[in-house]
């Protein structure tokens, strides 16, 4: 079954420095995305409640990008990926995110699920 995949633009007032070291680093992770985040390689384990996640770090690229893929979905082709997104002429730091999503309903409801989080990710960074 194919996957649903979508993107948020999201502006934060953030350098891309200091934006990146909240998706690219454990501690990072752990300030806003999951309850605990352990690191061994390319592999990341999340960790929520009772739960645990892995994901492998497909990519990345300094105060840029980072692309994930949950271990759980390898007979896909989705991923999620934060992108950093500077405006040439205005300086706008945007916040990308791409994600999938098993169908459009479940698509719509990871959105809110990702503005919930990325709100605290600002509110955190004060942007």
């Amino acid at each position: 079954m194919s996957k649903v995949k979508f993107e948020l633009e999201i502006p934060v007032h953030a350098s891309p420095a200091l934006l990146y070291q909240y998706f690219a680093t454990p501690s990072g992770l752990e300030e806003w995305f999951a309850d605990k985040v352990n690191s061994r390689g390319k592999l990341i384990s999340f960790f929520w409640d009772d739960s645990e996640e892995e994901a492998t770090i497909l990519s990345k690229k300094a105060d840029e990008r980072i692309k994930f893929k949950w271990t759980e979905s390898e007979g896909d082709d989705s991923y999620f990926e934060f992108r950093i997104q500077v405006d040439p002429l205005t300086k706008d730091v945007s916040l990308i995110i791409t994600d999938f999503a098993d169908d459009e309903d479940a698509a719509d409801e990871a959105k809110m699920l990702w503005e919930n989080q990325i709100d605290e990710l600002r509110h955190l960074i004060g942007a």
